[in-house]
């Protein structure tokens, strides 16, 4: 690991999680990494939370989570070594995402019917149109 123990630069760390260089410093930037330790010549140090960090920002993210809902997550499951604040805070998540889907859904129905009725309005009008 680059001769230093347990630190890696951007590099290892992007070629160990496949997240890009851009994306690291996009997460640091936004609050969901903590900003890599620098040395010397200005040279970014990364540790093994950070690998972990990026796994569960990806792991997250595949369950439907927004970045903001992310930052609002993240933390918990580094200050709680069971996990269960931030599956809880999760669980919240998407129950409310369920909820709005729900409402989103119908709304889509509702919508659909009077999309069909307004199709079906239009053709008696075409047919009517036609027949005089």
């Amino acid at each position: 690991m680059n001769g230093h123990s347990g630190r890696m630069q951007i590099g290892e760390l992007a070629e160990r999680t496949g997240v890009s260089h851009r994306t690291i410093h996009y997460y640091e930037r936004i609050g969901l990494m903590k900003p890599a330790e620098r040395e010397g010549a200005g040279y970014r140090y990364y540790d093994d939370e950070s690998v972990k960090r990026l796994e569960k920002i990806a792991v997250l993210k595949q369950l439907g989570l927004s970045l903001d809902d992310i930052a609002s997550v993240i933390d918990l499951y580094f200050s709680d070594p069971s996990g269960i604040k931030g599956k809880e805070k999760v669980l919240q998540i998407l129950e409310t995402q369920l909820t709005k889907t729900a409402i989103q859904l119908g709304e889509l129905s509702s919508f659909k019917c009077e999309l069909e009725a307004n199709i079906e309005r239009m053709k008696g009008l075409i047919h009517s149109a036609r027949d005089t």
